[in-house]
């Protein structure tokens, strides 16, 4: 019986070690539950207060949806006075500046990457790096100033005067040369997102091991060849989710776009005809609607925004996850 009963209490008194031992474990880690659920709260209530914005703007915008319905998006009719909005062209110049801004854009960031990455000696290419950086906090105000009284008069009077007279005969460059209008949009977007995309086309190129160069230059790669091999082709999914960064500011951007594009909603093809995005549009006449409708209409085109922006942002997180995917593959 004293055996057994010894038994029990070395038993009892294990399990109380373990016990003490679980409680003190627990005091140990108190603050990395804190911790821990501090940091849940704080993403599900990011999720909230998207989810509360999204809301909030639906609401304000379901009176213009419920008037024009569906053809509110198809329709190009932008009038105040007889209250007849629809949004499709300020889509269309919001979307086509953006991709003459990429079109500008994507090469010249990715050449001055690869520059101030793989060949500029180190004395030139970090003040240059930090310049080029500095570029991103510049106040779009700036930009837009600059844009109207240096970027738009040149236009006017050496790009689109020779561009008129030797290719007007394509629509894109038809029309008189005004200097503000797509043209201008386009190239002030490039500028503005151009610091953005070589940024990180940089890190992405940086965090390429410089054995992969060596090996190529070993396999008696030229410096072009290594370039291409080692470094670009590598860095596909980076430069894309770079490109879709500047894409996505391209989308938003307003003071500087609404100085320059001539805020004219209709839809023109030709590159020197004033146009006007969504987000020009509510900086120009928010804050003097005349009507619940109008408003109402305006709160439209933001939400339109938004879901574009989520659309664009979620197609490139599907490509780039592709393009990731692909690469494991490969390799």
């Amino acid at each position: 019986m004293e055996e057994v009963s010894g038994g029990i209490l070395d038993m009892i008194g294990k399990l109380m070690t373990k016990s003490s031992r679980r409680e003190k474990r627990r005091d140990v880690h108190l603050g990395d539950r804190i911790f821990y659920y501090s940091l849940k709260a704080s993403a599900w209530t990011l999720v909230f207060v998207l989810l509360l914005m999204f809301g909030l703007i639906l609401q304000m915008a379901w009176p213009a949806f419920q008037h024009f319905g569906w053809r509110f998006l198809v329709t190009n009719e932008w009038n105040s006075v007889t209250s007849e909005f629809g949004a499709l062209a300020l889509i269309y110049g919001t979307v086509v500046s953006s991709l003459i801004a990429l079109v500008l854009a994507v090469p010249m960031s990715i050449g001055v990457a690869l520059f101030l990455n793989e060949l500029a000696p180190r004395w030139l290419s970090t003040p240059l790096g930090f310049f080029v950086e500095m570029l991103a906090a510049i106040p779009s105000i700036v930009y837009g100033l600059w844009g109207l009284f240096v970027l738009a008069p040149f236009l006017r009077t050496y790009v689109q005067p020779p561009l008129v007279d030797h290719l007007g005969f394509l629509r894109l460059f038809e029309g008189p040369p005004l200097g503000v209008g797509m043209m201008a949009a386009g190239v002030i977007l490039a500028i503005m997102i151009m610091p953005t995309i070589t940024a990180i086309c940089r890190e992405v190129f940086r965090a390429i091991p410089q054995s992969n160069r060596e090996a190529a230059l070993g396999l008696g790669a030229t410096r072009w060849e290594m370039l291409k091999l080692a470094v670009l082709r590598s860095s596909q999914a980076g430069m894309l989710g770079a490109t879709i960064l500047g894409l996505g500011r391209a989308l938003g951007e307003t003071m500087a776009v609404t100085m320059v594009i001539g805020n004219n909603p209709d839809i023109k093809v030709s590159l020197m005809a004033s146009a006007q995005t969504m987000a020009s549009i509510l900086a120009n006449q928010y804050a003097e609607a005349d009507s619940p409708l109008h408003l109402s209409a305006l709160t439209a085109v933001g939400l339109a925004l938004f879901l574009v922006s989520l659309t664009i942002n979620g197609i490139a997180r599907f490509v780039v996850w592709r393009v990731n995917r692909k690469y494991v593959r490969g390799h």
